[in-house]
């Protein structure tokens, strides 16, 4: 199983870590107000643990549920407390109408991650065609990731297993940028009238 830590306590924090702990990982919860962490942490229980913001991530897969905006510099922040660690972008760079993305159409908030993290960090954009309710709820939905390190993947892939969830591999991390902007489709279709309990996914011809 991995050691897992998740950088933010909103609902995405939430709902990937109660599903981690349920899939026996170990799960750390690190937020800039300790004493949001610290309730995430009893609240998820099963042996999750608060850190304290700034000192090195326990996990070896670090989770940015952070806003867009503050994904950039969360990792210039901690810097090489990140190094050698996977770290997976969950991110959606919607602009405030979200009818657009709010990066250049050349590149992706995960791009941007990646230029900002030490060398030897494996950034791995996943996660961001989700509602968290719908995470929450342990639906075995896809879960689309796209990064350049094979065995960052891999590992990524095991973790996303462990909750239930289905991984896919979209590529490198060139196809961050569609997976970003498959998450503003999918805010279309929801808005456009089939509502929030849907999520993207593939359906392979003669399989389940």
């Amino acid at each position: 199983m991995s050691s897992v830590s998740i950088i933010g306590a909103g609902n995405m924090a939430k709902a990937i870590g109660s599903l981690a702990l349920k899939g026996g990982n170990t799960v750390e919860i690190i937020a800039r107000n300790g004493d949001k962490a610290e309730a995430l942490a009893r609240a998820l229980g099963n042996g999750a643990t608060a850190g304290t913001w700034g000192a090195s991530p326990a996990g070896d897969i670090v989770i940015l549920a952070v806003l867009f905006a503050g994904a950039v510099p969360v990792v210039r922040e901690y810097g090489e407390a990140l190094a050698g660690k996977i770290v997976v972008d969950i991110t959606n760079p919607f602009n405030a109408d979200a009818s657009g993305l709010a990066v250049p159409h050349d590149t992706s908030v995960a791009q941007l991650v990646a230029d900002a993290a030490p060398t030897s960090t494996h950034v791995v954009k996943a996660f961001n065609t989700l509602f968290s309710h719908l995470v929450a709820a342990g639906a075995p939905v896809d879960v689309f990731m796209a990064g350049d390190d094979a065995q960052a993947k891999a590992d990524l892939s095991a973790f996303i297993t462990s909750l239930g969830l289905r991984p896919r591999d979209a590529g490198d991390l060139t196809m961050a940028h569609w997976l970003e902007g498959a998450g503003l489709l999918e805010m279309g279709l929801a808005r456009g009238g089939l509502g929030f309990n849907l999520s993207l996914g593939v359906n392979i011809a003669g399989k389940e």
